[in-house]
Parts: structure tokens; C-alpha cells; sequence
């Protein structure tokens, strides 16, 4: 069994569906949990007119009955309420005869996938790309992680984030992190812990706006509760940091991922580098952001992802049309002046999906009392490795 995961849908459809395979039987879930985080998702200082016409929440599909999961896959629906206007634009049946579709795309966005989508899959309207290639498709990503992050609490592995950075605004370093962190995050309206840098970012915000742009940043997403041992050494494909940075990177807008200190490491000494372990296994600091050889540490897994400015601007860049290959100004889409602070949610989602695989590939179970009998054992088997008292091992 392995946890595994797919979406459809297009950003004016009808809706998005996600599925999601491999979680265990008896797995208690509720609708609640899951439209709670898409709420999160859709929150954020500088969102578009999209997230107030949307109200995400999910309906169930497959895979749940009486509250509890069956161990078949999972299958959530979220309606999208702006198709009752793109009804005429995104329907499925062909056009009549002599019919051009309204609101077609023929002025590709640069930074966007319309152009090298138009060309690769040979279509004359760039609407065919940009409809899926729509951050609007992490609704479905972000039910898919809540679940797994429903599963991940039950083995006491906590994930949240915030904003360590936004359209050029650092915030500044808050050392121990708040517990819980998203309950701290979620309080402020850019999602950033530094009260100074969130009114600096939010004017940011509202100059991009007005000047017709938009604006980038960074997250930290942070995974406490971590067991010790998940992913593997043996394979290049079985490295759990380079699955987490896989998973990240395919994120819209997201052009860059560091696990603990990052590119910094490479700026410094090894002594001023590494994690000293001390007795009892545990590590003096955590440099390298809970991962060694592939395999967690025990420490809390800390990754940052950087997310590029939203292509879609108000003040359009040059570009060609496809239809009569004359320079042009590009396609102007409703947006967001910036998404960063969903973009936390939208990591936490991806981190939970790939933690949950690593738990269910390590300690199996085709029901969850099954999986923590397993992780129950392998706990244990590691406590026994610890050092005795005395200095005699065991």
C-alpha cells in the first residue's frame, strides 16, 4: 500500500476533484477538518476578487462512510461557483458551426505556462493551458494534505508555517517558533510573526496594487514530531529531501526550496555546519533542517520555498499573439497582486502528502491500528538502541 494522489479540474470548470489512495481503514475524518484548511488556503492580504466569490468546502465522494476512512481511495469534489459565469466559455460540447468562443487567450503571459502549453500541445487558444495550469488546482492539493494531515496527528507530527519574507520585506528571526504555529501565523493577515515586517509588507502589497504589479516572497514550513528513519539512503528516488523539494517545486510560482540552512551552508565551514549529536541521540542544533542521507533525524523537518511574483499583471508585459504572430501587450487575467501567504498552506499540504507516504511505506497497515502497533514497535526499537546508564550500550 502507498499513499498516492491526483487531481482535475480547471480554474472555471465546474469543479476540482481530488484523490487521494493508500490512506488506512478506520482513519477518523470529518468535512470540517478538510474546509478548514481550504479556508486558510483562500485568506491572505492581497488576494483577488476570485476568493470572494469562491466559498471552498468539500463533498464527499468515495472513501469515507460513518465518519471514518475504508481504506479505499478517497474522492473529495469542491465546486467551483465561478463557473455560473464561464458556463459559455468552459463548456465541453463543441461549438456550432461559425461560433468563437468569448474570453479566448491568443496573448500568452510571460512567466506563465500559456506559451510553451499553446506550443507543446498545439492549441490555438492558450485557455487550454492556462485553466489547468491555474494555482486554482492546489484547492484540491491542500483537501488531499489535510487529510494526511488528519493522519500525521495521530502520530503526533504536527505542520504549520509562515512568512519569513514578501515582496522584499524580511521578517525577522522569532526563536523558539510559537506553539502551535499556525494558530500565531494565521493570526496576522500576510501570515508573517513579525508585527514590524507585516505592516511594511501590507504597504508593499498596496503599492504593487496600484501600480498594476504584483509581488513574491518566501515560507518556512516547519514539521514537528518527525520520527527518526523515514525515507532512505539506498536510492535516489527513495531520499526524502529530494521528494519534499519535488513536491514543493511543483507548486505554481514556487522557483526555489532550501532544507535548513540551505544555500547558506555553502557559504560556511563544515564545524559551522553540521548537527553535533549528543547523548540520547538528540541533535545541538538543526542545521540541516531534520533530514541527513535522505532520512529524517527526529528533529523538526524545516524547509523554505520561494515563490516568484504572480505572472498575470495588471500593467501588462510585451509579448506575441498567436494568431497573427504581431508583437503585442499580454493577456490580462483577474489575480492576485500576491499569494505568498496561501502559498504557506498550500506547502504545509504538499509536506503533509509526502510525510504521509513516508509513514505509510515504512510502517504499512491496512488499518490505523495496525499502522500504530507498527510505529509503536519501531519506537520502542529505537529507544533500545539508546545508551544504558553507565555508558554501556545495549
Amino acid at each position: 500500500m502507498a499513499i498516492r494522489f491526483t487531481t482535475a479540474g480547471e480554474s472555471h470548470g465546474r469543479g476540482l476533484v481530488g484523490v487521494l489512495e493508500g490512506v488506512p481503514a478506520g482513519l477518523p475524518l470529518a468535512a470540517e477538518a478538510v474546509n478548514a484548511e481550504l479556508q486558510r488556503r483562500m485568506g491572505g492580504y492581497g488576494r483577488g476578487a476570485r476568493m470572494k466569490i469562491e466559498s471552498d468546502q468539500i463533498e464527499w465522494l468515495a472513501g469515507v462512510r460513518a465518519g471514518e476512512t475504508l481504506g479505499s481511495p478517497i474522492a473529495m469534489l469542491i465546486w467551483n461557483r465561478d463557473w455560473e459565469h464561464w458556463r459559455d466559455v468552459m463548456a465541453p460540447e463543441a461549438d456550432a458551426p461559425g461560433e468563437t468562443r468569448r474570453r479566448q487567450v491568443t496573448r500568452p503571459r510571460p512567466g506563465h505556462a500559456d506559451l510553451a502549453g499553446a506550443l507543446k500541445y498545439d492549441r490555438e487558444d492558450a485557455r487550454d493551458i492556462l485553466e489547468r495550469a491555474s494555482a486554482r488546482e492546489t484547492a484540491a492539493r491542500v483537501a488531499c494534505g489535510a487529510v494526511s494531515k488528519v493522519l500525521l496527528a495521530h502520530f503526533g507530527i504536527e505542520i504549520g508555517s509562515h512568512v519569513v519574507e514578501l515582496g522584499g520585506i524580511a521578517a525577522a528571526a522569532r526563536l523558539p517558533l510559537p506553539t502551535p504555529l499556525n494558530q500565531a501565523a494565521d493570526a496576522s493577515p500576510v501570515r508573517c510573526l513579525d508585527p514590524a515586517a507585516e505592516q511594511e509588507m501590507i504597504a508593499r502589497i498596496d503599492a504593487a496594487k496600484a501600480a498594476g504589479d504584483t509581488l513574491g516572497g518566501v515560507v518556512e514550513v516547519v514539521a514537528s514530531g518527525v520520527p527518526v528513519g523515514l525515507g532512505s539512503h539506498v536510492s535516489w528516488d527513495r531520499k526524502l529531501d529530494g521528494r519534499l523539494a519535488q513536491a514543493i517545486m511543483s507548486i505554481p510560482a514556487v522557483k526555489g526550496v532550501e532544507l535548513g540552512l540551505g544555500f547558506e551552508a555553502a557559504r560556511r565551514k563544515g564545524s559551522e555546519v553540521h548537527d553535533e549529536i549528543l547523548p540520547g541521540f538528540a541533535r545541538a542544533t538543526n542545521r540541516s533542517g531534520g533530514t541527513e542521507g535522505g532520512m529524517t533525524t527526529g528533529e523538526a523537518l524545516v524547509l523554505r520555498a520561494a515563490m516568484k511574483p504572480i505572472s498575470t499583471l495588471m500593467s501588462p508585459l510585451k509579448t506575441v499573439d498567436l494568431a497573427t504572430g504581431a508583437a503585442a501587450q499580454a493577456q490580462s487575467e483577474r489575480s492576485d497582486v500576491t499569494a505568498v501567504p496561501a502559498l504557506g498552506v498550500i506547502a504545509e499540504a504538499m509536506v503533509a502528502l509526502v510525510l504521509a507516504q513516508a509513514m505509510v511505506e515504512k510502517f504499512g497497515g491496512d488499518a490505523l491500528s495496525e499502522m500504530k502497533r507498527n510505529v509503536e514497535g519501531y519506537l520502542a526499537q529505537v529507544r533500545a538502541r539508546l545508551p544504558r546508564r553507565g555508558g554501556a550500550a545495549s
